[in-house]
């Protein structure tokens, strides 16, 4: 069986990727830095910060396939990433308020025995419902947006504030698993192989 190594210590990712392979896959965060890069749109700025984590994995492996993933909140040609404080989550979650927006992931997958690197992006539209100020407060008391774009989880209390999603819901959460499934069938790997069951 190939090993499978996700570049990430997000929890929703490897709750994503054990849904798809079990858990036959280690994790190994990237230690790369994510500069500002001006001049790069949102969507390229993604690919490339995925790209720069799975190489930065791949140098700790001699074999196996490295999938990593950057996920932003896009609104208004803005990137809206983790708030880190409850100010900027109410900041961000009063701009959402009531508004179309889009989620995109930068997704690289990188197999070191063929040397292919395959990098895609995937966008997904989600509506969040209008929110009074008493609501926006709540949310951010449990703590639960602050460290994640655009200060709302839809796979967590967040997903009352979700009114409607357009195209593949998993990469609202952080990992498109539709596309990672067909990036991995063109590296040769199935996930309906018996190994992953």
């Amino acid at each position: 069986m190939r090993r499978i190594i996700l570049a990430s210590s997000s929890p929703r990712r490897k709750e994503l990727l054990k849904q798809l392979i079990g858990d036959n896959f280690v994790v190994y965060p990237s230690s790369y830095d994510e500069p500002s890069q001006p001049g790069l749109d949102p969507e390229e700025l993604l690919l490339k910060h995925s790209v720069e984590k799975a190489r930065d994995v791949v140098k700790h492996f001699d074999s196996g396939i490295v999938i990593s993933a950057d996920t932003s909140v896009l609104y208004d040609g803005e990137v809206l990433g983790k708030p880190g404080t409850p100010e900027n989550a109410e900041k961000m979650l009063k701009k959402l308020s009531g508004k179309k927006f889009r989620v995109v992931t930068g997704l690289t997958v990188l197999d070191l025995d063929s040397r292919k690197e395959i990098s895609e992006f995937e966008s997904t539209n989600v509506w969040l419902a209008e929110l009074s100020k008493e609501q926006i407060s709540a949310y951010v008391r449990t703590g639960e947006p602050l460290d994640k774009a655009g200060a709302f989880a839809a796979q967590g209390k967040g997903a009352v504030l979700v009114e409607k999603v357009e195209g593949d819901f998993f990469n609202a959460v952080g990992l498109p698993l539709f596309r990672l499934e067909k990036i991995l069938e063109r590296l040769g790997v199935s996930v309906f192989d018996e190994s992953f069951s």
